[in-house]
C-alpha cells in the first residue's frame, strides 16, 4: 500500500485522493474534539486517548513498518515537543470555554498561518481566488466563534482567557501541520512516520492524566474513561493519518484549509450530542465555511 500511495504523488489521482482524505480528516477531527470535550475532564480524556493510540501503534512501529532512517529521529523529537505544547494548550482551552466557542477559534486561526508556513517551507503559492477562499472560510469560522460568545450563557467569566488560549492553540495547529508535513515527506514510507509518531506522541499525557486522576476527590471510574480513550485513539489514527497522507499527496496549504471545515461538523456534533444550541445564523456561518473551502479548491 505504501508503494501505491507514493506512486500517486503529484498525479491527478493523488490530488483527488488528497481532497477526500482532507475532508475525512475534517469530520473525524470534529468527532475527536467532541470526545475530548465531552463527559470527562479534558485532561483525563486526552491521557486515555494518548495511552490508547500509543499502545495500538507500538506493535506496528516496532514490528510491521520499516524502521525510521537515522535522520528521522531528530524530526520525531521536534514533532514530540510541538504536539505536547499543542495538547497542553488545547486541554487548557477546553477547561476554560465551551466546545463550540473554543473549537472554532482554534481551527480558525490555523489556515492563514499554515498557508504562510507552506509557502516558506515548501514554496507553495495560493492564487488570488484561493486567498479569497481562505478569507471567506476564516470569516465563517471566526464569525461562528463570535456568535457563540455573544449568546453563550455559561462560562462568561473565563471567556477572555479561553479565547487567548484558543488563539495560541491555533498557532500550534499551523506549526504542527507544516512540521508534520515536512516529516512525513522526509521518510521513504509514510506509514513509518505515522506509526512512530503515534507511538512517541502518546508517552506524556497518560502520566499527566494519572497524576490528575489520583489528586481528584471524586475521580471518575476508569472503565468508561478508557473506553472513551480507545474510541478517541481510533479516531485520532484515522483523522491525523488522513490529513498527513493528504499533505504528502498534494499541497500542504490546501489540505490544511479543507481540514478546517471541521467546525461545520463540530457545530453539528455540539448540537446533536452535547446539546448546544444551533440556530439559522450559525447554519449560515457554517455554509460560509463550506463556501470558502470550495473556493480554495476551485481556485487552484
Amino acid at each position: 500500500m505504501s508503494a501505491w500511495l507514493v506512486s500517486l504523488e503529484g498525479t491527478d489521482a493523488g490530488q483527488q485522493l488528497a481532497l477526500i482524505l482532507a475532508l475525512l480528516a475534517a469530520f473525524l477531527h470534529a468527532v475527536f474534539g467532541a470526545i475530548q470535550k465531552g463527559r470527562h475532564d479534558p485532561w483525563l480524556t486526552r491521557g486515555a486517548i494518548d495511552f490508547s493510540y500509543a499502545a495500538m501503534a507500538a506493535p506496528f512501529a516496532l514490528f510491521v513498518v520499516p524502521w525510521p532512517e537515522p535522520h528521522m529521529w531528530l524530526i520525531f523529537a521536534g514533532a514530540f515537543v510541538i504536539h505536547v505544547g499543542y495538547k497542553l494548550l488545547q486541554s487548557w482551552a477546553y477547561t476554560k470555554g465551551a466546545f463550540t466557542v473554543v473549537y472554532p477559534v482554534v481551527r480558525g486561526t490555523g489556515p492563514f498561518f499554515t498557508v504562510i508556513g507552506a509557502y516558506v517551507i515548501f514554496g507553495e503559492t495560493f492564487s488570488a481566488v484561493q486567498w479569497l477562499g481562505v478569507a471567506v472560510l476564516m470569516a465563517g469560522i471566526l464569525g461562528l466563534a463570535i456568535y457563540n460568545m455573544i449568546f453563550m450563557t455559561e462560562g462568561r467569566d473565563t471567556l477572555i482567557s479561553a479565547m487567548v488560549i484558543a488563539v495560541f492553540t491555533g498557532l500550534f495547529v499551523a506549526l504542527y501541520t507544516t512540521y508534520d508535513a515536512y516529516g512525513i515527506r522526509a521518510t521513504a514510507d509514510p506509514f513509518t512516520f505515522l506509526a512512530w509518531f503515534f507511538f512517541i506522541d502518546g508517552l506524556v499525557f497518560p502520566v499527566i492524566a494519572i497524576l490528575r486522576w489520583r489528586s481528584m476527590v471524586h475521580a471518575p471510574a476508569l472503565g468508561p474513561l478508557m473506553m472513551r480513550g480507545f474510541l478517541g485513539g481510533l479516531v485520532a489514527f484515522a483523522s491525523f493519518g488522513s490529513v498527513m497522507l493528504a499533505t504528502r499527496l498534494d499541497n500542504v496549504g490546501e489540505a490544511a484549509v479543507l481540514r478546517e471545515t471541521s467546525p461545520v461538523f463540530a457545530a453539528l456534533i455540539g448540537w446533536i450530542f452535547l446539546k448546544e444550541t444551533v440556530g439559522p445564523r450559525r447554519i449560515a456561518l457554517m455554509a460560509l465555511i463550506a463556501l470558502g473551502a470550495v473556493i480554495v479548491e476551485l481556485g487552484r
